[in-house]
Parts: C-alpha cells; structure tokens; sequence
C-alpha cells in the first residue's frame, strides 16, 4: 500500500522503518520542526531514505484544515495514514482522505483512559492490566472504531518508563505493523467502542503531579510511578520543590534506621536511609524513593540527601584529562546549539533530552567501556563538570558502590556460624522472588531442613584483578563454603573442602590468567598483493551467558562454567540445581563484596522446568551451558534451537569403561578402582561406571576389592541378584539419604546395569578374555556415552593403543579422577559437547 505516516519520535521511526521492510511504499512523512537545529528521529531516517518529508507546525488554523497544507499532502496520493503517537490534530479532510483512512495507535485498553496522558493514568489508578490499542481515527478524542487491542500486567513497581519500554513499545510497534497487515488483507475489524468503562483523563502536567500526602501508601505509590519520569510527582521538602523518582512498595512491618526528614502535609516524617527515603502514607504503610530531583534540574540518590554537597572533587591525570576532552567534543556534537562547552555547561538547560541521554550514555561506553552508566548517572550530574568527576569516579572504582544488604539465615555448626544468603541475586542485589515463593532446601545428611530458598517465577575495573579478589575471597571463607557445601549436597566435609572448594579457587585463579589473553589471528590470502590485503580475526564475548549445573559438585560447578565466562567478557545468569543453591548465593554475596559490576553476575535458584527452561527459551540469552542427564540435555538443546539458535555446550550422562589388564600394579588399580567407582559416593559424571576385568586376574582383583570394602565400609554380604554375584555393604546412616556401597560382578553386556548410569556407589565387574585387547575395546565403547574411560597396564604401547581406540573425552592411564583446571574437560557422543576448563577461551 501507499501509505503516510503522521507523527515523530522513536517510536514513529521504528514503525516507519518496519512498514518498508514489509514492502509497503511510504509516500510522506509528515513530522514535527526541527528543534534547537535538530530533526525528529523519524523525519531524520526518511530523509535518509530519499523519502518526501513535510514538518508543518500546524495542520488547522482557527477549526479548519489549512488549504496549502491539506493540498500537499493529498498530492502524495496516500492509500492509509498510520499516525503513530501522532502530537498534531489533525483535520477531518485530512483522516477521511485515503481509500483505507486512518489508523492511531494509543497506549490504553481503549474506552478506558481516552487522553493523552494514558500511560500515567494506567499506573496512577492502579490498573493490574495495561496494553494499546490500534484504533480508526474519527472526529472524536480516542473514540473511534477498535481494529487491534494487546494487554499486559502492569508490575507492581512499574514506572512510566519501565512499562513503555518492557511492552508499549516493542509490542506496539509490531501490533501496529500487525493492524497494518490485516487492512492490506482486507480483514480489518472494526469495533465500536463501549462507552460503559470509558474514562477521560486530561494531560499530566507538572503543576498537576503534586503529592498529597493524605493518602495510604499504596496510592502515593501509584501517583509517584503514574508521573515518573514525566512530569514527576513533587512536594515541598524544606522550602523547595522536590520531586521524587523510583518509588517501590515496601513489605508491611517494614523497618529502617535512618535520619528523620520532616515533610510537610505527611502522615510522619520520612527517612533517609541507606536504602533511599522511606515515606509513609495515613494508613502507616510505606514506600522507599530511590532519587530525588531539585528545582535546579540537580538529582541526587535518596539516601545522599544530607550529604548531597559534600563529595569532593578528585584531581584528573593526564589521560582522564584525554578523556574530559573527547567527552567535551561528545557533549558539542549533541548540544549543536551551544557556543562551547563549558566546565558549567548545563546539559538538559542547553536543550537536551531523554534520547540525547541514551545516546550520551552509549557514547560514554564507546570511549571508556569500564565507565557503565545508566541513565539516571546523567540526571544526577547535569553540568559537565560533574558529569566528568562521576565519570572519572567510576573508572577509578570509587563511585560510593551502595553497601550490599543480606538477609543471612544463619546456622551454627562445624564449630562455626554460617551465614548463607538465600534470595536471588539479580543485578548486583539480593531479591525477593515474585510473589514471595520459596521452597525448602534439605540437608541430606540428617533429613533435616536447612532453609526457606527463594526461587524466581520470572527472569574498567580489571577483569583479572576481579577474578583474583573473587578467588581471595573464596579462599578466606572456604571452611563456610566446604560447611554449607557439606550440609547442602552431602559431601564429605574433607572433599569438599579440598576438591569442591579447593578447585574452585584454582579455577577463578587458572582463567584470571587468560583475560588478557584472549586473541585473533592473522591469515595470509591469496588477494594480500598488490594492495597488502591484510585478514585477521577477533574474539569477541557472546553476551549474555545462562549456565544450568547439578547437585553433585554445586559450587565446583559453578566455578568451571562461570570463570571462563567472565575472562571472556560476558555476563553470567547462573540457575543452581534446585536441591543445592546455598553455594552458589553464597558465591553471589562474595563476588559482590569483591567488586563485580552489578548486572555481571545473576543467581537465580528454582526448578528445571521453569528457571532452566526460560533461560532455554529467552533470546537475549546467546550460549547457555548444561551440566546434567543426557534427557534434559536434549531437550534444553531443542528449546535453545527454537528460541533463537543460541550456542549450546552440554556436559551429559557418562558410563565410563576402565579396562585392567593382568600386567597393572595390582595394589593400584584396586585402590584407584575403588576411587574411580566410589568417590565422592559415586556421584561423580566420569565415576568408573563398569570395569573391565582380565580374566586371569579377575577372581584375585574382586577378591581384593570385596576385602578393602569390608575394611571400609564394615560387613559385605554376598548375595545373587538376576544373574550377577552381588556384594552389599551392611554399613549405613540413619535418618539421612544414603545408598550402601555395592558390587557387582559377572555382569554381562545386556544386562540394564551394564548399560545406564548408576550415578551412586556402585562398582560394576566383567572379566575379559586374556590378550584379547580389540574385544574389551569393542565392549567398552559399546555404548552412546564417551565422557571418560580409564586404563591400568604396565605395557606403555598398550596403554597408548587403548587410549587411542576408547571413544572418550577423557583417557585415564594407570589413574583415574585426576581432572585439572588447565586440561579440558567435556565428552563424545551422548555425554555431550563443548569443553569446561583449559584453554576453553
């Protein structure tokens, strides 16, 4: 179709640009003026474009159309006008003129809040569902025929902003393309508006957003994020207009210690806490602010409002000097109206709005990318001046971090107070679930529940010196993490302090070396002459990482996927196996305290099914990495190839092989035998899941092995189940969840225990033919797993040939469990893909 569109701003362009790449020919663009000298974006992008653009100031004058501009733009021979956040009032000639009319989009549940000021009035009067609405212009305000309505939940701390950008907008741009496409296919509804529930409510203006304070908490809440960030909800706080940002309901009861700050017209005075200033409303409830703003244009956080002067500037060096500079030039290429760009050049009175503050910001992270700002970091610090002292501050890591807040549960045991966090940690902060849901975390040692787990129901500072600091701090607290690693997964407390805890320093330690090691290559090609061509490569970080770990090794885990993440540069979202979390939010609460930025490390604890497979399905996530069974991996892979083709690495099932031979050191290959079946209760993904035994040593090596175990593990009772001679341990603990160490021998291959994962304490026997190493080869990779196998022989030959023949990520030779952080860890066919450890980079 041939189609006009009518209206300005991003919003405008992103429908504009989305309705060319649909094919449709845009005849006109018809924006507002140029303001201070800059275009609107939409009209910026249709120049671009070649497209005819018209900026009338006016399309009436005194009630009717003006005849030149109606002529103009019915010149353009437009089949559909879509006016997008149109700001003109348009004439009637002007709607009624094309073959197919008009269509606006408008951010309510139409009939509800007709007006211009809709996103405010969803959030002010409360409403638990918002949306848009495409509907055919006619002579009435937002009364016309519905053609296409989309709704949201509105969340209980929405903002104005956070609601546009999380729904209004993305979703608006499609569902206007959507109305669009059904007119061009003729099936266009049209659908009279109710008047039953149909509301009016004019445009929010500031001297309309004041505060009053005789209200409950819930409604000074609703007014506050209604008018954030335009106009901004104020009152008068000592003598002068302050408005307040970042309003979020606080749980009844809640309490703080603060300073008093009397505010006039208040049920009681607020407080200014660390946490922002609590305000209460006549029912005795509260509400905290994060950020206030000033008459003068200055915001400040909350909770600096006593000591809002007294931050002291800090001296520049001559590259920060360099910095200044290129920032100064920035600042002049967005204020085009301004003469120069002095140490009190104002950056909003110089004209500036909230799209020169995105851009500002991402311009900020093309020159220093370990200045990360937000938004709000340039409405707190207008003037240049200030706005380079904030800069500065931040790339020197002393920007005045907000103190981290931890709710402990706390348990004395192992002769010490463990304080484990149990929240979320999202975006540098612990956080309650959605809903307050939590679940039980057990200790399986003794049955016993350890806590209440928040689970979720929804989703440059030197990397090196970060990973070190992290690395310390794990090493400072590792009898706590070896303790709740204990009481969470049932470890031996000795393990987990030197295998579970230990290597998990080791890991942070190994990949802190390769952050600055991360490097391209170059490649000589055949076109290099005459013009010294020149091909080189660049390793760049992926993005966003999810990272989904079991029970077994909860914290080791963790470290192996989420280290390597991080020397690479991205960011981690880590889901703990649900039964085992308490390490990883411990993990969370010193990765805080040793500096990570907020946002580059998230925790979110929960079952598969929801965390692990939103992390699948979320297409901002770009890799994800799974340790687990080979079912769920399938099915995670499935999902991460629908949702948006992310990269997978996957850690599976594993039924390693370990083949003895008669020629091994006997001493050796039973105690290592043992180890590789039995350690870590066999919980361990390479356990020696079936041992190959050479038939003249077979009857001596179980003989050998049976009496170690009774050694062990106290009385082995033989008995025959389904064919195979069974051992069973007598030794047991009560009331905790423990399965006895078993043996198995004369198990053939068909046999269900010869062929899945016992994931236990589980040793499983077959003996061999003497000299017949190709058949114990074909029996060993005789399965669809290959993580690890292992073999024992003094002939170094063999040794070599078996190893080269066993269909496995992994070959152990005359030792087993012997992982590094330095070697490369993953398998071959149904145990996976992708490596942990090692050069992974």
């Amino acid at each position: 179709m041939r189609i006009a569109v009518i209206g300005q701003s991003v919003f405008g362009l992103e429908v504009y640009k989305e309705l060319r790449k649909e094919g449709h020919t845009i005849v006109g663009v018809f924006t507002i003026p140029d303001k201070d000298g800059k275009a609107d974006p939409l009209g910026a992008e249709a120049e671009k474009d070649g497209v005819n653009v018209f900026k009338f100031p006016r399309w009436r004058l005194k009630g009717k159309g003006i005849p030149e501009v109606v002529q103009v733009y019915k010149a353009t021979g437009a089949e559909l006008n879509v006016m997008p956040f149109c700001s003109q009032f348009i004439p009637m000639e002007v709607i009624d003129h094309p073959a197919h009319g008009s269509i606006i989009y408008h951010p309510s549940l139409l009939p509800r809040h007709r007006g211009a000021s809709a996103i405010n009035w969803t959030l002010i009067h409360g409403d638990k569902k918002g949306g848009f609405t495409v509907f055919w212009a006619d002579d009435g305000l937002d009364t016309g025929p519905i053609l296409l309505q989309r709704e949201c939940d509105v969340e209980p701390d929405d903002t104005v902003n956070t609601i546009y950008k999380r729904f209004l907008f993305p979703e608006g741009v499609k569902g206007t393309v959507d109305a669009v496409r059904l007119i061009a296919a003729g099936n266009a509804p049209k659908i009279v508006q109710p008047e039953e529930g149909a509301t009016y409510e004019g445009i929010q203006k500031k001297d309309n957003a004041k505060i009053d304070w005789n209200q409950s908490a819930q409604v000074l809440h609703n007014w506050i994020r209604g008018n954030d960030k335009v106009p901004g909800a104020w009152a008068e706080v000592d003598g002068q207009k302050v408005t307040f940002y970042g309003s979020s309901l606080l749980d009844s009861g809640a309490t703080a210690i603060g300073q008093p700050l009397e505010i006039p017209g208040a049920s009681q005075p607020g407080l200014v806490s660390k946490a922002g200033l609590m305000l209460f409303g006549n029912d005795g409830k509260a509400l905290l602010v994060k950020n206030l703003q000033f008459e003068d244009g200055k915001m400040i956080a909350a909770a600096r409002y006593f000591s809002s002067g007294s931050s002291a500037s800090v001296e520049l060096t001559e590259e920060e000097k360099t910095f200044a500079e290129q920032m100064r030039g920035v600042w002049k290429s967005i204020l085009t109206n301004v003469d120069a760009i002095e140490d009190s050049t104002d950056f909003f009175k110089s004209g500036a709005a909230s799209m020169d503050v995105v851009r500002l910001v991402e311009e900020v992270k093309l020159r220093a990318s370990g200045c990360q700002l937000q938004n709000e970091d340039v409405y707190m610090n207008t003037t240049f001046q200030d706005f380079i002292q904030m800069c500065v501050k931040k790339l020197r890591g002393e920007d005045d971090e907000e103190e981290l807040v931890v709710d402990y549960v706390e348990k004395n045991i192992n002769n010490m107070t463990i304080r484990m966090p149990h929240q979320l940690f999202v975006n540098g902060e612990f956080v309650d679930a959605e809903g307050g849901k939590t679940y039980k975390t057990i200790n399986p040692t003794d049955g016993t529940y350890v806590c209440l787990c928040v689970c979720v129901s929804h989703l440059s500072r030197s990397l090196f010196r970060l990973s070190v600091m992290l690395a310390d701090l794990m090493e400072e607290h590792q009898e706590e993490l070896a303790t709740i690693e204990s009481m969470d997964s049932g470890a031996v407390y000795t393990l987990a302090l030197k295998t579970h805890v230990g290597m998990s320093i080791q890991t942070f330690r190994y990949f802190a070396g390769w952050c600055d090691k991360i490097q391209g290559c170059t490649i000589p090609i055949n076109q290099a002459r005459p013009n010294r061509n020149l091909t080189f490569t660049k390793k760049e970080p992926i993005g966003v990482c999810a990272i989904v770990i079991p029970w077994n090794y909860p914290l080791m885990m963790l470290a192996w996927k989420t280290a390597a993440c991080l020397a690479a540069g991205n960011t981690v979202v880590l889901k703990p196996a649900q039964v085992t979390p308490l390490t990883a939010m411990k993990f969370a609460e010193l990765a805080a305290r040793a500096g990570f930025p907020k946002g580059v490390i998230n925790i979110l604890p929960g079952s598969g099914a929801l965390v692990g497979q939103r992390l699948s399905d979320h297409p901002d996530v770009r890799k994800l990495g799974f340790t687990g069974s080979t079912e769920i991996g399938k099915h995670i892979m499935k999902s991460c190839a629908v949702s948006n083709v992310k990269k997978v690495s996957l850690e599976l099932g594993g039924k390693s092989p370990l083949i003895i031979f008669s020629d091994c050191d006997m001493d050796k290959a039973v105690r290592m035998g043992l180890s590789a079946v039995f350690f870590n209760k066999g919980e361990n993904c390479i356990a020696a899941g079936r041992l190959f035994v050479e038939e003249n040593i077979h009857d001596q090596y179980v003989k050998r092995v049976v009496r170690v175990s009774m050694l062990t593990y106290g009385a082995v009772c033989p008995t025959h189940h389904r064919g195979c001679l069974l051992y069973l341990s007598l030794w047991y603990l009560s009331p905790g969840f423990f399965f006895e160490p078993t043996i198995f021998t004369d198990v053939q291959d068909h046999m269900f225990i010869a062929i899945e994962e016992s994931f236990g304490p589980v040793m499983i026997l077959s003996k061999f033919k003497s000299g017949d190493v190709d058949e114990v080869l074909r029996r060993a990779n005789a399965t669809e797993y290959g993580l690890a196998s292992g073999v024992f022989t003094r002939d170094i030959s063999k040794a070599l040939y078996v190893s080269e023949k066993l269909n496995a990520g992994t070959v152990f030779v005359n030792t087993y469990n012997k992982t590094d952080v330095a070697a490369p860890f993953g398998g071959f066919k149904q145990s996976g893909f992708g490596k942990d450890l090692g050069k992974t980079c």
